[in-house]
């Protein structure tokens, strides 16, 4: 019987998805000195639509030169980048599979040598504790941004939003999750402000609500997705505080946006410790499309899809490993282990 896993799956506007299985957002860090994806980027991508995979969403695109905070990692700022970004799209399209950019702001989980002259900001003026492994310096001192200022960062992902429309792209994937700028006003472990955007519920959710709000403004909610990651591994388990009631608020309001496409994050983390626990309780008071997964075999995907918590499955790893990962499912053949080895190449 054929698995459920590679069935179709129609979603508003964007049209069907040919199986239920998704390129996760992976950063990779190989774009050019302009920040614009080359040709071997082109290649990486179109060997996975190539080989079968049904939806692809790109590694974490930076919104703007001050919301970086990685080496080497491309943007969508500019028209350089926007042709750069189309001509990708253009080629996984020929291959019947959809696309999505993320869209990234990196917040405090940056360092001054990368926002290009501009402040290092967060919701708060504390520094992220650790390292940051992209030049071995301690993580920048950020400077909370101020109520007046929130626009400037709303208006930093409509620009990136219109200009992933403008390549051709299927959709956009805010990036809320893994500690980086949206996350910083959601986790109450972070937000320390007390002002409308911190200390209660509905004063954290504040940002996130508004931010979405202005995207979906600016090019539909068909093709607006959110990233989230409240319970993930971090030396430990990590989940924001009051995490439910949290995602009850936050949800409810995503809904009244016109949200309908949700990908709860683990990042590489157990599901079921993690993502998949919150995914249980999600599915009670969210009825629209829910993707998720990174580090499930796939007869736990299968159970996943068909118990009705997931609709689609991401994979990162595995699909890095393996460009043929879809053709291997198919045919029921082994799928090849990641290794660290594979982060520095394009393969």
């Amino acid at each position: 019987m054929k698995l459920k896993l590679l069935s179709k799956i129609e979603i508003e506007k964007i049209g069907i998805i040919k199986n239920r299985i998704v390129m996760s957002a992976m950063t990779r860090g190989f774009a050019n000195n302009n920040h614009s994806p080359n040709s071997e980027i082109l290649k990486y991508y179109e060997k996975r639509a190539k080989n079968g995979v049904g939806l692809i969403i790109t590694e974490g695109i930076i919104v703007h030169p001050s919301a970086d905070g990685y080496n080497n990692v491309p943007h969508l700022f500019t028209k350089e980048q926007m042709i750069g970004w189309k001509k990708i799209v253009k080629s996984i399209h020929q291959h019947k599979t959809k696309i999505y950019a993320q869209l990234w702001h990196c917040g405090r989980i940056s360092h001054s040598d990368y926002t290009n002259g501009f402040d290092v900001v967060s919701s708060t003026n504390k520094q992220a504790s650790g390292t940051n492994r992209q030049n071995n310096k301690p993580y920048g001192i950020p400077r909370a941004l101020k109520k007046d200022e929130m626009k400037k960062i709303y208006k930093m992902f409509n620009h990136s939003a219109s200009l992933a429309m403008d390549a051709g792209f299927d959709g956009v994937e805010i990036h809320m999750g893994h500690g980086y700028l949206v996350d910083q006003f959601l986790d109450g472990n972070v937000n320390d402000r007390n002002d409308d955007y911190g200390g209660s519920i509905e004063n954290r959710i504040r940002f996130a609500v508004e931010l979405l709000d202005s995207v979906i403004k600016k090019i539909g909610h068909e093709h607006v997705m959110v990233r989230i990651s409240p319970s993930r591994m971090m030396s430990g388990l990590y989940e924001w505080p009051d995490t439910i009631d949290i995602l009850k608020e936050l949800l409810k309001k995503f809904d009244l946006c016109g949200l309908r496409q949700l990908d709860v994050s683990c990042a590489n983390s157990n599901y079921f410790e993690t993502s998949g626990k919150i995914i249980r309780q999600i599915r009670k008071f969210w009825p629209h499309l829910l993707i998720g997964g990174a580090s499930l075999t796939v007869e736990e995907a299968e159970n996943e899809i068909n118990s009705g918590y997931l609709d689609l499955v991401t994979w990162a790893r595995a699909i890095l490993a393996n460009p043929d990962f879809v053709k291997l499912i198919e045919n029921n053949l082994p799928i090849k282990p990641f290794n660290n080895k594979m982060r520095d190449t394009l393969i």
